[in-house]
């Protein structure tokens, strides 16, 4: 059982009994030397250096307001050092005594220096010479947890702010401690930099839009980019621009070549629908997209160097043709007049179909429903060919009638005469 604080003093009353009562002082009192409050107080008590002292096996100081005017606090307040209870914890605490809990609380064995607040209030958290307002000392990955317990009724969440010798993290330790924020030591100046109008820069203190990527990078290593981890093999949009109007990609060049352009704008037109490419000289479109896929260049079209990729080079397993079968067989195909669905303003169009031509020339693969332009433009010159022969035999048919006719008028002029 816990022995009993009770102030007492034990006088003599009548008959010599032994009466216990309590000693009230009406002024001030003034003890000069050490003082002793407790149970266990012995005559003799060996003070040290205490000047105040509370002594038994059940140690409180309690501030008990009395004030009775309800514009007057009045909560209660007890300093409290280790449960009352076997087995109980030791510590030091501040307790709400009207509220009944602890808001301040020292558990015994608490490290050196656990917490310091120094005289320009700077707080240490294991330092005695905090550097900053609030600085965090520990020997392995100091770490800030904020918890969010569920106790006022929203979903539990916990949430580490820590760092050490690799890196800077917040952790999500509600959902298997992931690490979805990191810095690592050594990191470039501004690599994050967010600026009071809400421009980040990333790579520079400077961003000149709402995202500002700079980089430092080796030759066609690429400064940004993007990586789809889905292993679904399906399309994915890597880039989406979303604009009340046009949209335009610019590609800059800050040292051109002589007479070369400064670089070039991919944009989406607002006016037409269509999509171009242009050079930074805001000179016209060089490459022009409609809407319902007419393409328009401002140049030759050349790949590989060559026009139509067209060098012998580039080609291989050469044969003969026969331009007359050709130009037999663009006799019997069906040229017509038609328009492509897609095309809104019903455009018209002259040329085969190409189903049709793949199955009278076998071209393009397996490809049954395009044409290429290369084969296109190879019959049209194969049979070309097999016009020009054919005139060039006409020719030559007609020189030889012009011949006999030369002849056969001479010897009727000779017989007349």
């Amino acid at each position: 059982m816990r022995k009993s604080a009770i102030s007492s003093a034990v006088a003599v009353g009548l008959f010599g009994a032994l009466v216990i009562a309590d000693q009230v002082i009406n002024d001030d009192l003034i003890v000069t030397f050490s003082e002793c409050v407790g149970n266990d107080c012995v005559n003799g008590e060996n003070f040290g250096f205490d000047t105040i002292r509370m002594k038994e096996n059940n140690t409180r100081l309690k501030f008990d307001d009395t004030s009775s005017s309800g514009s007057f606090p009045s909560n209660d307040w007890t300093i409290v050092a280790n449960d009352s209870n076997n087995g109980g914890a030791s510590y030091l605490a501040i307790e709400d005594a009207t509220a009944g809990r602890i808001p301040f609380r020292v558990e015994a064995g608490a490290r050196a220096n656990a917490m310091v607040v120094e005289s320009d209030g700077d707080v240490g958290f294991g330092t005695l010479n905090p550097a900053v307002d609030l600085h965090y000392v520990n020997g392995n990955t100091p770490t800030l947890r904020l918890d969010q317990d569920g106790s006022s009724g929203f979903t539990s969440q916990a949430w580490d702010v820590g760092g050490n010798e690799a890196n800077f993290f917040i952790r999500d330790v509600t959902n298997g401690s992931r690490l979805p924020f990191r810095i690592r030591p050594g990191a470039p100046e501004s690599s994050l930099d967010i600026q009071a109008n809400g421009e980040i820069g990333m790579g520079t203190s400077s961003p000149e839009s709402p995202l500002h990527v700079r980089g430092n990078v080796a030759s066609l290593e690429p400064i940004l980019t993007l990586e789809n981890t889905n292993t679904s093999n399906g399309f994915v949009r890597g880039i989406k621009i979303v604009n009340n109007g046009g949209s335009i990609i610019s590609f800059e060049d800050t040292n051109p070549g002589p007479g070369l352009p400064s670089g070039w704008n991919m944009q989406s037109r607002h006016d037409d629908g269509s999509f171009g490419i242009a050079n930074a000289t805001g000179v016209g479109q060089e490459f022009s997209l409609s809407y319902d896929g007419n393409l328009t260049i401002s140049g030759d079209l050349i790949a590989n160097g060559t026009t139509y990729t067209s060098s012998r080079i580039s080609k291989e397993n050469f044969s003969n043709i026969n331009v007359f079968d050709i130009l037999n067989t663009v006799a019997s195909l069906d040229i017509l007049k038609w328009n492509y669905i897609r095309n809104s303003d019903n455009t018209l169009h002259i040329g085969p179909m190409a189903e049709d031509f793949h199955a009278a020339f076998g071209l393009n693969g397996e490809a049954k429903d395009r044409i290429s332009v290369s084969d296109v433009n190879g019959v049209a010159l194969a049979s070309i060919q097999a016009l020009k022969q054919k005139l060039d035999q006409k020719d030559a048919e007609i020189s030889e009638l012009k011949k006999e006719m030369d002849d056969l008028k001479a010897l009727v002029e000779k017989l007349v005469k």
